[in-house]
């Protein structure tokens, strides 16, 4: 099927000899099947579907490379201002954890209200990035049946990335991070989860990959690490790990191992372009970290390693990365990761924009082209796709119509901001991927995403009644996250 995109208002290419993206005006935008074959003014082949471009601007669709579909939806009103003061400030060892990543016990609903939870948040994450203008998503998950039909079945271009670990984190006090080791279960985890990385790849849809990805640097021991890396490098993927994600972490493997997370991870051939960190924020020059090296940065810009940089999760903690525009022109190659609720690429742009200045205390920080470049190719670089991210004759027709009349669009001289620092998500009209129509008119086609809603919140109801049979301290949910008023009324 050939669609042709006709006199697009603004198209945001990709000029592969500078390597960056630009604008053109008034131009045809044409896909045959999945693949972009004409990117010029006056298209004059045959086209079996033809879109007034008018009042469009036409840009790549974005690559999500760090969220966690299962989970995060479900905590909508639960999480959002949790952190413990006593471990650093995250909530992810303890608090956060309870909502988002405890297994639903048998007075919960057990398995059977799992499997649903997880359809639910993955699907209704899935909407939402969908509708922000995301094409692209590394689904960090635990590897549960039916999850790569159902990532298929939505018809994002999805990355999965079934995780493992030889250890659990433990918080029994409320102050002290210990942790609970079982080698042969995490054996056991990887050989599923490379089954399920096999299976990711050789999907019917064509439209699933997949990552190696062992659950944390501090979780996972070296034997696991390295065999890690090495699966991946015999499949021709990637690594992906979460490293220098909080302060416990970090006082962690320096206690074990005298040097940052970054530098054991060099120390031990662990760093390169085939691996990509999941937020490398506490990295040693951070002024939370209080450390005495100024090598990590340089570790991974001459390593060639990707960080995956989700500045609202982290900003609702009161941390961040300091910060993302001496990253990038270290030369790290940064992308984009939501990590969080609501799954929303445009706003995880501007909250990277605006801590990004706030952290190198400049207006000159960061440039949204910077981050946009990191949204798309950033992205498609750290899953070695040079397919992705970019409107150029021969890459996926994975592309994102915004309206120019929509609220927050106009006036018009600058597409691209006034898309992330106004309209946001309101301004996706049609959204295809691999060449086919997921969104038309700002609705999702693959998901009756208000049908969903019910059925998020039978989930989360679910995991309200499970808090207190997995919260180390036995607490109920309103006393972990109590509700913003007092609630008069409730049964």
């Amino acid at each position: 099927m050939i669609v042709i995109i006709r006199n697009a208002a603004w198209v945001d290419a990709w000029d592969a000899d500078l390597g960056q993206h630009f604008y053109r005006q008034d131009v045809d935008v044409v896909f045959d099947g999945n693949r972009l074959v004409h990117i010029d003014p006056d298209y004059t082949g045959k086209a079996d579907q033809i879109i007034d471009g008018s009042a469009l601007c036409v840009m790549p669709g974005m690559v999500n490379v760090h969220t966690h579909l299962q989970s995060e939806s479900l905590g909508r009103g639960l999480i959002e201002e949790l952190g413990n003061p006593a471990l650093y400030m995250t909530g992810i060892l303890d608090e956060k954890s309870v909502f988002v990543t405890s297994g639903l016990t048998e007075q919960a609903g057990g398995a059977t209200a799992q499997l649903a939870a997880n359809a639910a948040s993955t699907q209704n994450a899935i909407a939402e990035l969908l509708k922000s203008g995301a094409t692209t998503v590394v689904d960090l998950a635990v590897a549960y049946d039916g999850w790569l039909d159902l990532l298929a079945g939505t018809g994002i271009r999805a990355v999965a990335a079934p995780m493992y670990r030889d250890a659990r984190w433990h918080v029994p006090t409320g102050h002290r991070l210990d942790y609970l080791w079982d080698i042969e279960k995490g054996r056991r985890d990887f050989a599923t989860a490379l089954e399920a990385v096999d299976a990711a790849t050789n999907h019917p849809s064509g439209r699933l990959s997949a990552m190696i990805a062992p659950m944390q640097i501090d979780t996972c021991g070296i034997e696991l690490l390295r065999d890690s890396l090495a699966a991946a490098r015999q499949r021709r993927l990637k690594m992906t790990v979460h490293c220098s994600q909080h302060i416990p972490e970090f006082q962690e493997m320096v206690r074990r191992h005298g040097v940052t997370p970054v530098q054991w991870m060099h120390e031990n051939g662990l760093l390169g372009p085939d691996t990509l960190l999941g937020h490398a924020l506490f990295l040693d020059h951070h002024s939370l970290v209080q450390w005495w090296t100024r090598r990590d940065l340089d570790l991974l810009a001459d390593t060639g390693t990707s960080v995956a940089h989700c500045p609202v999760v982290f900003s609702r903690y009161g941390q961040m990365m300091e910060d993302v525009g001496t990253y990038i022109r270290k030369g790290v190659n940064v992308a984009i990761g939501t990590d969080t609720e609501p799954q929303n690429m445009a706003e995880e742009l501007r909250m990277a924009s605006t801590l990004g200045r706030a952290a190198a205390r400049s207006v000159r920080g960061v440039w949204l082209s910077e981050l946009f470049h990191a949204a798309t190719i950033g992205g498609a670089n750290a899953l070695g796709r040079d397919d992705l991210g970019r409107l150029a004759v021969g890459a996926k027709a994975d592309l994102v119509m915004l309206d120019l009349d929509a609220p927050g669009m106009r006036p018009v001289r600058d597409p691209l901001r006034s898309f992330v620092f106004s309209a946001a998500d309101r301004a996706v009209r049609h959204v295809f991927v691999d060449g086919r129509q997921v969104v038309k008119d700002g609705a999702v086609l693959t998901i009756d995403h208000k049908a969903l809603s019910f059925s998020l919140q039978t989930s989360q109801d679910a995991f309200v009644r499970n808090a207190p049979y997995v919260d180390f301290r036995g607490r109920s949910a309103d006393e972990i996250s109590p509700p913003s008023f007092r609630i008069e009324g409730r049964n």
